[in-house]
């Protein structure tokens, strides 16, 4: 079967149109979150989910909807890292890290409390792009536009905020308000892609492709608008290439990622090299 004859399938199509918006919400969520110094949120998030995800399953929430039964809780632990980093006694990361270590600990436990590491807490850990549902691609529909939203109506402020915190809030601009929204909205992204990725590899999706575009030297618009690009370059990229050597779809999606960073770094090179 040729590879452009997969994509007939309506599982590909879904799939794919889900990877997509969800990767484009990613992509631009991160710009904000790699320049704040909190690229690692993702991370500690999707350690949260596992340990909620866990959580929803033990008490008896079918597996099949167990991801938006863990989004409430997901989205407080965000709260959470907004709280403790407020405190100005712990920092960021070490804030992310505390989250983290109590979400993943929690995950364990609630683990071994349901009967040990079945097959569909597993299939959360690493993710599968391929089995997406029709609820899912709403969700993910949905978070798009709501950080599309986001991103046009506080763009003034949300770009102040980014690169002066205590300048913005000089200025009057409602800095409290930006940083719930783009952490709850940073929430809902990490829970969705964890189809795409998994839990293990879902930071991967935050902090690559910004990084990359970063890396171009762009405007702060041009940079978002690289970002996007990247990611849904690695994802219709990674999905081909997955179906075409028979390998796991998030993994190869993360490594695409990667892998255009290090053109880019490795073009840079080149071409400074050159002068």
């Amino acid at each position: 079967m040729m590879i452009a004859e997969i994509f007939n399938f309506g599982f590909v199509q879904r799939a794919l149109i889900t990877g997509a918006l969800i990767a484009v919400a990613c992509s631009i969520l991160g710009v904000f979150l790699v320049l704040r110094r909190l690229s690692l949120i993702g991370d500690g998030l999707a350690h949260v989910t596992f340990g909620s995800v866990a959580a929803v399953i033990l008490i008896g929430f079918s597996p099949f909807y167990a991801a938006l039964a863990a989004l409430p809780l997901v989205m407080l632990s965000s709260l959470a890292i907004l709280q403790l980093t407020r405190s100005r006694r712990i920092h960021g990361d070490a804030a992310i890290g505390i989250v983290s270590s109590v979400g993943i600990a929690l995950g364990v436990i609630m683990a071994s409390l349901s009967g040990g590491y079945n097959a569909d807490l597993l299939s959360y850990l690493f993710g599968n792009i391929l089995t997406a549902t029709q609820t899912e691609l709403v969700l993910s529909l949905i978070i798009f536009f709501m950080v599309i939203l986001f991103v046009a109506f506080l763009y003034p402020d949300l770009f102040a905020v980014t690169f002066d915190e205590e300048m913005a809030k000089s200025m009057g601009v409602k800095t409290n308000r930006v940083n719930i929204i783009l952490l709850l909205l940073t929430a809902a992204a990490v829970v969705s892609a964890m189809k795409i990725a998994g839990i293990m590899l879902v930071s991967a999706l935050l902090i690559l492709p910004p990084v990359t575009a970063l890396q171009l030297s762009l405007s702060f618009k041009k940079t978002i608008i690289a970002s996007v690009f990247f990611s849904l370059l690695s994802v219709i990229s990674g999905m081909i290439f997955s179906f075409a050597f028979n390998l796991p779809t998030g993994g190869t999606i993360v490594i695409f990622n990667a892998v255009f960073l290090l053109m880019v770094l490795l073009a840079k090179r080149i071409l400074r090299t050159q002068r």
